[in-house]
């Protein structure tokens, strides 16, 4: 279980400063208020109709906006239906500690993947998907409850940046096969992320570098083998850690393999 934590931090780190990037992009005062409440009502909206708990996080000023439909009740988070809780954090960490430990993992890992394929799509095309999980989460008794997380990304009307992140939790639906699947919200079609959309995160330069790293060679070493210099090695482990946004070497060849980059 330790392993596992530590690779959820690992990935939650490297989601935050994927985020974090995006921030600069972003200037004071350039907030589209009018379409933060468009979503917010969004937000509100999945949890009226659907009696869902739904979290609409500003990546860009950390900020999250909490709905509770009447689904809350049955992992005994009691607010009034229908009210908003702001946070200040885009994790739901209320939530996120009732999910099971190996869901959790899975769950980080996938929404690694999924923002990397919604960030290759063309900015007019990214609302159109959105990642569908199986979940377990414990409920008021201490049972865990199979339920359904939904992910939606929002671009920023400003820039080409990822602006919002809705997550819809609600009662499993049966007829929703496999554990995580992307979906087409416009042709109802459905994938897996993996395998080719793994390794399109890295260059295939970047990978033939961080192969020879995880063989535990130096920069030194790795620019004599491939014939190049120790700065232009250095650009590219520097470019492997902020894809990937871990702080060492170490986490960036664990994530890759736990993605089968490596």
């Amino acid at each position: 279980m330790i392993i596992n934590n530590h690779f959820c931090m690992n990935i939650v780190d490297e989601l935050n400063n994927e985020f974090s990037k995006q921030k600069s992009l972003y200037k004071v005062g350039q907030q589209p208020v009018a379409e933060l409440e468009k979503y917010k009502q969004i937000a509100m909206g999945y949890a009226e109709m659907e009696n869902a708990v739904s979290v609409l996080s500003d990546m860009h000023t950390n900020v999250s906006y909490v709905y509770y439909g009447r689904f809350s009740q049955v992992f005994g988070w009691n607010r009034e239906n229908g009210t908003e809780e702001k946070i200040d954090s885009i994790w739901e960490e209320k939530i996120l500690k009732q999910i099971h430990p190996d869901d959790l993992r899975d769950k980080y890992l996938q929404e690694l993947r999924f923002f990397h394929f919604v960030r290759r799509q063309p900015k007019t095309k990214r609302t159109d998907f959105y990642l569908a999980n199986k979940l377990r989460i414990k409920d008021a008794q201490g049972n865990y409850q199979f339920v359904l997380h939904r992910l939606f990304y929002v671009p920023s009307p400003i820039g080409n940046s990822l602006w919002l992140a809705l997550c819809v939790y609600t009662p499993w639906l049966f007829g929703f096969s496999g554990k995580s699947r992307v979906v087409h919200s416009v042709t109802g079609e459905m994938m897996e992320l993996g395998g080719q959309e793994d390794a399109q995160i890295l260059s295939d330069r970047e990978k033939q570098i961080l192969r020879l790293i995880d063989k535990g060679l130096m920069s030194k070493e790795i620019a004599s083998q491939l014939s190049i210099s120790v700065h232009t090695v250095s650009r590219h482990r520097q470019e492997i850690l902020s894809k990937f946004q871990v702080k060492s070497s170490i986490e960036a060849c664990r994530v890759a393999k736990e993605l089968g980059i490596l």
